[in-house]
C-alpha cells in the first residue's frame, strides 16, 4: 500500500510504502496528478531490494492496467514507462518480469512499432529477457502476427516454395443452432522441410447484432514440426451465449490461419435454437 500526499506548493512528494499489500491501483492517482515527480520515485523503487516494491514500479505505471484507472499520458507517450522496464527486464524474480511483460503488452496496443523496436534491442540479452519479450508481444502475435514473425523465427514462404502447400478446413454440418457446438476438421500440408516453427489458429467471423462481422482468433498449435508429416486435427466452436459474447443468426465463416496467413476457410449458417 502507498501512503502519499501531494502538496502542489511543494517540490517533493512524500511516499511511505507498506510492503504487506499491493499498491498498483493507488499509485495511479498520483501519476495522473504529478506524473514527473511520481515516476521519478518509481524509478527509485525499481532499484529496491524488495521484489514487491520493484514490481510496483512496473505494475503501477501500466497504461492499461486491468480494473485500474487508465493512464492516457502513457498511452500517448510510453517512454517514461519503458525507462522503468529497461531496469526490470532482467529482474531475478519471475513475479517482477511477468509484470514487465504485461506492461510491454499494454504498450503494444498503442505503439506496436515501438515494442517491436524494443524487442529487437532486448533480444538475446538472456533467456529471462527473451521470455519477457515473448509474453510482451502476445497482442502482436494475435493481432499482427506478420509484424513479429521474423523476430521469433517463425517459418515463412520462400521464393521457390510457399510454407503451406495445401490446406482445408471443413465443418461437420453447414448449420448450427445457437446454444449448440459445431465441429470442424483441418488438414495442412507444408513444404518438405524439417524444423518449421509454426503458429496455427482458427478465426471465427461472428455475426454481430447489426449484421456486420467481428473476427475472433483461437490458438490451435504452436510448435516446431517436420513439414513432411503435415498437420491435422479437429475442434469445436461453442455457440452458447456468454456474458462476454452473444450469438446472432446469420452466415458465419471459420478460417485457418498459419503464421499469420489465411490458408483455408468455409462458411456455415447459425440459426436460432
Amino acid at each position: 500500500m502507498v501512503d502519499c500526499k501531494i502538496n502542489p506548493n511543494s517540490v517533493r512528494i512524500n511516499f511511505t510504502i507498506y510492503q504487506s499489500s499491493s499498491a498498483e491501483f493507488a499509485i495511479r492517482t498520483f501519476i495522473l496528478q504529478e506524473p514527473d515527480r511520481t515516476m521519478s520515485q518509481m524509478q527509485a523503487w525499481a532499484q529496491s531490494s524488495n521484489a514487491h516494491v520493484r514490481r510496483l514500479a512496473s505494475e503501477g505505471c501500466r497504461p492499461r492496467l486491468p480494473w485500474g484507472e487508465s493512464l492516457p499520458i502513457f498511452k500517448a507517450d510510453p517512454q517514461p514507462v519503458l525507462a522503468i522496464l529497461e531496469q526490470l527486464k532482467n529482474d531475478p524474480e519471475l513475479y517482477v518480469r511477468r509484470s514487465v511483460a504485461n506492461n510491454l503488452n499494454d504498450i503494444a496496443k498503442d505503439h506496436p512499432a515501438l515494442v517491436i523496436q524494443t524487442a529487437h534491442r532486448w533480444q538475446a540479452a538472456s533467456p529471462e529477457v527473451d521470455w519477457v519479450i515473448r509474453h510482451g508481444c502476445q497482442t502482436l502475435l494475435r493481432k499482427d502476427f506478420v509484424s513479429v514473425r521474423d523476430l521469433f523465427g517463425y517459418a515463412g514462404d520462400r521464393q521457390d516454395q510457399p510454407l503451406v502447400v495445401a490446406a482445408t478446413i471443413t465443418t461437420r454440418s453447414k448449420e448450427v443452432a445457437i446454444g449448440d457446438r459445431l465441429a470442424f476438421e483441418y488438414r495442412i500440408r507444408f513444404r518438405a522441410e524439417a524444423g518449421l516453427l509454426i503458429w496455427v489458429e482458427y478465426a471465427v467471423d461472428y455475426v454481430k447484432a447489426n449484421g456486420q462481422q467481428s473476427r475472433k482468433l483461437f490458438k490451435l498449435v504452436e510448435k516446431k514440426i517436420d513439414g513432411r508429416q503435415g498437420l491435422q486435427g479437429e475442434r469445436q466452436i461453442n455457440f452458447k451465449d456468454l456474458t462476454t459474447r452473444k450469438h446472432y443468426p446469420g452466415l458465419h465463416q471459420v478460417a485457418l490461419i498459419v503464421n499469420g496467413q489465411a490458408v483455408a476457410k468455409t462458411e456455415f449458417e447459425v440459426r436460432r435454437g
